[in-house]
């Protein structure tokens, strides 16, 4: 009498891609929450790479999470899991979210793929557990976005194209606006800061002039102007008052994202979760974090404002869960595996 062999092992219910600028987290989840591989690879930028290559970078991830899953999984060819959720910077606009949508979709890795802006990420996982979509993101990262969702579907969302969308700030518009005002500081075309010391010391040059130079000629990459963001807002801390404006007006806008989404979505007189993610606004930087708290008090004075420091693939993910009509304690299971 044969031996039945062992039911080889369901496929994943989701597959939760976070995508940023700079990396990329992908995460194998079961149908009760729990993660079985995750991956890591650079940061997407469709718009420099081109689409194709962009998903190539997410295919890395995809890969090193297939690689380490554990059950392994099997039938090789067919789809890794039942849903593609994949947050994504440079999905500014739903025409992008659809375009990416079709090129991750022909990659296979599932049967239905869906594609949201990275800040759905943040919103999704700072929403406390069993609490409906409902609320508002702010995301200040390498740039600036906010979204904001209702539990019937209907959204609040900003281009967050850069200067043609009206944005300002974020890490690379403020090291972008630091470089300017020291650059005038030294050559007399402003008024004094020091900033046109710490900027170059920063990176052992002595002048404006040389740290000039050195981005223009590329001898120090263009890159490394990321490392200027937590200078200003020390020299920021420290009195400085042209540092100290660049810090407020980056809460200003934070605080008129935040009011402008809730008002969209008619929660300005509601209590709604305002939720605050990104390097700038997980770093704990108190001059900012104090002028967002006092401006959104001001014009949203309803507003239960939190930090989230979980990773955006768990929002990912969990958006994954919700399409899929996940029980709560699978949602649970996912959010303490990410902590």
């Amino acid at each position: 009498m044969g031996v039945t062999p062992p039911a080889p092992p369901a496929r994943p219910a989701v597959l939760a891609i976070d995508a940023g600028n700079s990396k990329t987290d992908v995460a194998l989840i079961a149908a009760d929450g729990t993660v079985l591989g995750t991956g890591r690879s650079g940061g997407f930028q469709p718009p420099r790479t081109g689409v194709e290559e962009a998903v190539d970078v997410l295919g890395r991830a995809v890969a090193e999470a297939v690689e380490a899953a554990a059950p392994p999984l099997s039938a090789p060819g067919a789809p890794y899991a039942e849903q593609v959720s994949a947050c994504l910077a440079n999905a500014d606009l739903p025409v992008e979210e659809r375009q990416l949508a079709e090129a991750i979709g022909a990659r296979g890795w599932g049967s239905a793929t869906r594609v949201f802006n990275d800040t759905f990420a943040i919103l999704r996982a700072g929403l406390a557990a069993g609490e409906p979509p409902r609320g508002v993101a702010v995301v200040c990262g390498a740039g600036i976005n906010c979204v904001g969702m209702l539990p019937d579907g209907r959204t609040a969302r900003f281009p967050a194209l850069g200067q043609i969308s009206g944005d300002w700030g974020g890490g690379g518009g403020l090291a972008a606006e630091a470089l300017w005002w020291a650059a005038r500081a030294e050559d007399g075309r402003g008024g004094p800061t020091e900033l046109a010391a710490a900027l170059p010391g920063h990176f052992g040059l002595t002048s404006m002039a040389e740290l000039i130079e050195a981005l223009h000629l590329g001898s120090l990459p263009q890159g490394r102007t990321h490392e200027l963001v937590p200078v200003l807002f020390s020299v920021a801390a420290a009195g400085d008052a042209v540092a100290s404006a660049l810090v407020e007006r980056q809460a200003d806008e934070v605080v008129a994202l935040a009011s402008v989404a809730l008002t969209r979505l008619d929660l300005l007189e509601e209590e709604a979760p305002v939720l605050l993610g990104g390097g700038v606004l997980t770093a704990g930087h108190a001059q900012l974090d104090e002028r967002i708290a006092a401006g959104l008090a001001r014009r949203a004075p309803r507003a239960r404002v939190s930090v989230v420091s979980a990773p955006p693939v768990l929002g990912a993910g969990l958006l994954g869960l919700d399409a899929l009509g996940a029980l709560p304690e699978a949602h649970g299971k996912l959010r303490a595996h990410f902590g």
